[in-house]
């Protein structure tokens, strides 16, 4: 008796794995939608955040490089080419880029700036560039924007 008691435990054992087996397949059935959705959007936060660093990145390229000097300054096209530069792995993604110069002495034919800037630099010619880009999510989010615009800029005085 004792060896056929031992025989049914084994079988109802084996019955109760299979059972488990079955179970866990069901389970991981209902779990990979949604872990492959939270991984879409953490990769989507991901390169929004990469998209923003880049942009701003650009921004003080093109800051720096018409910062340099009065010439540099004035060379608009100069300054959108080094913002384009530094940000040259979202280039495409980037829907304008701007070049403005502002200063706070009187007389000149350059735009006065914003009194904010002046209190620091009295007497400063400055240099704003700004960078606009679109980011666009690998998917649809409901109750999300599919485009999400981003704007980085960067305001540096010219170097006398």
């Amino acid at each position: 008796m004792n060896n056929m008691q031992s025989v049914r435990t084994m079988r109802l054992a084996a019955r109760r794995r299979a059972f488990k087996r079955g179970q866990s397949a069901v389970e991981l059935a209902f779990a990979v939608p949604l872990l492959i959705l939270i991984l879409q959007i953490a990769a989507d936060f991901g390169r929004l955040f990469y998209l923003n660093v880049e942009i701003n990145g650009a921004a003080r390229a093109g800051a720096q490089y018409g910062a340099n000097n009065v010439t540099t300054a004035a060379d608009s096209a100069g300054i959108i080419q080094a913002a384009k530069l530094g940000g040259a792995d979202v280039q495409n993604m980037m829907s304008n880029v701007s070049a403005t110069q502002c200063t706070c002495a009187t007389g000149t034919s350059i735009p006065a700036c914003p009194a904010s800037y002046c209190t620091a630099i009295p007497n400063a010619t400055y240099v704003q560039v700004t960078v606009q880009a679109t980011f666009k999510p690998l998917i649809t989010y409901p109750g999300l924007s599919s485009q999400v615009p981003l704007s980085a800029q960067a305001i540096l005085p010219v170097q006398q």
